[in-house]
């Protein structure tokens, strides 16, 4: 995939909900924060977010666990709009840009998407390619292992900001590694 051709790297985090006791199963979480930095192609600047919280239906009631890893409070979820309405606002947002692909810090955030579109039997809502971003990182550094987000921010000497496992937080931070990740930037040699 020739990524210098886009305009726009859409930086794309969600949340959802989880438990640390397997009462929820993968295919049964749903998505509640949407988190989206859109960022310049050329110069890499950040442009735009979009940010929503999302109420959950299977599992309204969001574990203790969940609401520990994510700092998402009940409320938040309560007063979200349920994942239809979310979509629309996001596409709202995603399109006013053109010619724009979108990344995730590995395959999970695409995978869920669509597993919530089928849940609510809506279309698939992001119209363009997705990229592996942890995969590209792992690559064009030449790294032996892949490493989740926060180890690849400390391996780029970077610091985390915001909170960690909150949707907007990520797509920031991960916004951050955008020079390591398209291999603009090399990390330093003693750091892998």
């Amino acid at each position: 995939m020739e990524l210098n051709t886009y305009d726009y790297f859409m930086v794309l985090d969600l949340e959802a909900t989880c438990c640390d006791r397997k009462t929820i199963r993968r295919n049964e979480m749903e998505i509640i924060e949407i988190g989206a930095v859109m960022v310049e192609a050329k110069n890499l600047t950040a442009k735009s977010e979009f940010q929503t919280f999302v109420k959950p239906i299977r599992y309204p009631i969001l574990t203790e666990f969940c609401k520990q890893l994510t700092s998402i409070t009940q409320e938040q979820v309560d007063r979200a709009p349920l994942y239809p309405e979310a979509v629309e606002r996001f596409q709202s947002w995603m399109f006013q840009y053109s010619n724009f692909i979108f990344g995730s810090w590995g395959d999970y955030d695409r995978k869920q998407i669509e597993q919530d579109s089928r849940l609510y039997n809506i279309p698939y809502p992001i119209a363009c390619p997705h990229i592996n971003l942890k995969q590209l990182f792992t690559t064009n550094q030449k790294l032996s292992r892949r490493y989740g987000m926060a180890q690849a921010l400390e391996l780029a000497e970077i610091e985390l900001e915001g909170t960690h496992h909150r949707g907007i937080d990520d797509a920031r931070n991960i916004t951050q590694l955008l020079p390591y990740i398209l291999g603009r930037e090399i990390l330093n040699s003693e750091s892998k």
